[in-house]
Order: C-alpha cells, then structure tokens, then sequence
C-alpha cells in the first residue's frame, strides 16, 4: 500500500520568510515549484525526497529529531564544515550508547550532529548505518 510512495517531510514554520531565508540561504536548498498561498508552505527538492515548509503556530514543538539528512562517510566532514560556515551551531544531548567528538556523535556503525532552524525544529546530518 503505502510501502510504493515517497514520504515528504514536513516541518512547521512560525516564520516562513524567516525559515525560507534559512532553508535557501544556509541550507542551499531551492524551492520546488510555486509557494502555495493558502497553506504558506514551500517544497523543496532533496535528492530523491522533498521537505515541506508551511506556516504553523506549533513550530518547535517537537522536541525530537524532525528530518535526518543522510550523506556517506566520505562526504560528512564536509557537509559538517559547510554547515559551520553557514553559522550553524550543533547539539549536543546525553542518550546511552552515544560518544562525543565535541559536537560531532560518533559510533562504530555512524557519525552524526544535530541542529535547529530558525523554527525551532531539530534537524539532523548523519552517515548511514555501516553494516
């Protein structure tokens, strides 16, 4: 059933002119087709997915991880640079199993950071699982 369809992330903005400059500008994501009016939202393409951004009065809410942005070991340290670069900052949390390399989590099967938007809403970079 649902198994055969792409899933769209979707994340809440209180401020979507704010978001947008954050998605655009520090992400360097572009926007997928037109924003739409009545929703306030913008898609944006991200490799073989899409991310949603629409107006909402519960931005930040969650306080779980909302989208992971996967990418292979070879390319995660600079994905992590490029971010800095841009101004992000990254978390960093207590959970059993997890090490730090200052900001950077890493395992022996991944390595990940986590940050927020201008939302409030928790973004995160990671590698793959290693088999």
């Amino acid at each position: 059933m649902l198994s055969r369809l792409t899933p769209v992330a979707t994340l809440p903005a209180s401020d979507l002119a704010r978001a947008r400059k954050f998605y655009e500008g520090t992400l360097g994501l572009q926007p997928e087709g037109p924003e739409l009016r009545e929703g306030g939202g913008l898609f944006y393409k991200c490799g073989e997915g899409q991310l949603f951004v629409y107006q909402s009065g519960f931005a930040g809410t969650n306080k779980a991880t909302a989208v992971t942005f996967t990418t292979d070991d070879a390319h995660f340290d600079e994905e992590v640079k490029a971010l800095r670069d841009k101004g992000v900052s990254f978390l960093t949390f207590e959970y059993e199993g997890m090490e730090w390399d200052g900001d950077v989590m890493v395992t022996e099967e991944m390595k990940a950071v986590w940050f927020t938007d201008t939302e409030g809403n928790i973004l995160n970079l990671g590698t793959m699982p290693r088999k």
